[in-house]
């Protein structure tokens, strides 16, 4: 009974040394694995720290071979640092040329579109137009371009002449005959004398012929008739159309349509301009009555 008694106490012991001894080999073998994974970095270890220095590169620019060699598509240095690279700084002249690459679709155009597609702007906006960059300011400087809009703010009666400037000069010295042509009648409306003997060259040679048909000449005769017409009780309130201005280098005309509230009819009115010390001077005003039993021809040569 002593014999069968051990026998059988012994078998859990077996069987418990049995499982310590597994998971001690087991620990044993995890251990030898993990310092074997480990042990081909740390080879590595010298080489990487060298590379990432020196990366593979002489002063010449050429690459050692005995270092390039054991690595396909990329250094050692690209292999064993997972951190990506850091990208070079851009030039500026790149960003410049990125930024402004749109702009050039512009230059390809053929011109003919580009004077369509700038027609289609006022003054001020071409003008704000020339002031964003070189590339605007070529196209908004283009010469058919300032015809096109003198053509569509003005007349396309003077369609064959060709300015000694070009035609952005010209149409600001037109721009400028045309708002001081305004001037001219709102001082009328406002019954300014002061300010009609200012507007005027004082010159003997200056003359105004009112619609009444009476020829005033001299700078004081005219003064004193449009005293005269100041004088009337009646206000004068007109429109004026059909707006013309031609402009030399020192002279400038403008004729005109003058629609008042009386019942005879429309007055036909050309004022002359004259340049002295950078300033234009009114020396010549005629106004005519249209009456509507006369029917008006205008001739072109």
């Amino acid at each position: 009974m002593e014999i069968s008694s051990v026998t059988v106490l012994s078998e859990p012991f077996l069987i418990a040394v049995t499982v310590t001894a597994l998971c001690f080999f087991l620990a044993i073998f995890s251990l030898l694995r993990s310092s074997s994974l480990s042990s081909p970095l740390s080879k590595f270890a010298p080489f990487h720290s060298k590379n990432h220095r020196d990366s593979g590169c002489s002063c010449n620019g050429t690459v050692s071979p005995s270092d390039s060699a054991p690595y396909l598509n990329g250094g050692a240095a690209q292999m064993l640092d997972p951190t990506p690279p850091v990208p070079a700084p851009v030039a500026p002249a790149v960003l410049a040329e990125r930024r402004t690459g749109s702009s050039s679709m512009m230059e390809e155009l053929v011109p003919e579109i580009t004077t369509h597609a700038l027609s289609y702007l006022d003054y001020p906006s071409l003008c704000r137009l020339s002031m964003t960059n070189s590339l605007m300011r070529k196209a908004a400087n283009d010469d058919n371009a300032w015809k096109a809009l003198y053509h569509k703010d003005f007349t396309l009666e003077q369609d064959t002449i060709t300015p000694s400037n070009g035609w952005k000069a010209y149409y600001a010295a037109t721009r400028a005959i045309v708002n001081i042509n305004t001037e001219f009648f709102n001082i009328v409306r406002d019954k300014s004398l002061q300010s009609m003997s200012r507007f005027w060259l004082n010159a003997d040679y200056v003359k105004c012929i009112h619609a009444s048909g009476e020829l005033f000449s001299g700078y004081n005769a005219v003064m004193q008739s449009w005293q005269i017409m100041f004088n009337w009780e009646q206000g004068l309130n007109f429109q004026v159309r059909d707006v013309r201005a031609r402009v030399l280098t020192d002279m400038a005309w403008v004729t005109m349509k003058t629609y008042v509230d009386m019942d005879t009819g429309p007055f036909n009115v050309t004022n002359v301009f004259e340049s002295h010390n950078g300033r234009w001077y009114m020396v010549h005003h005629h106004s005519s009555v249209m009456n509507g039993e006369v029917e008006q021809h205008i001739v072109h040569g």
